[in-house]
């Protein structure tokens, strides 16, 4: 009879290493899913960042064009 509490023991030890080593394994995926995600991140804000200077730099040249055509009289 003790050798099957034993045997039952043993099993759930074995079977408690195993989630353990499963964990681990899981947790150290995660933390590399993690760590590319958050660079796609920044690589993401920084294109983010050229755009709107982008956009800022069209919104300058055509406001300079309107204020030139604002300028110009019409004939009628």
């Amino acid at each position: 009879m003790e050798i099957v509490k034993f045997t039952e023991l043993e099993d759930k030890i074995k079977h408690i290493v195993s989630e353990q080593v499963f964990l681990k394994k899981q947790i150290l995926i995660s933390e590399e899913a993690l760590k590319n995600k958050e660079l796609e991140i920044e690589q993401l804000q920084s294109k983010v960042r050229v755009l709107d200077e982008e956009r800022n730099s069209v919104r300058a040249r055509v406001d300079s064009l309107l204020d030139l055509l604002a300028d110009i009289e019409v004939v009628k």
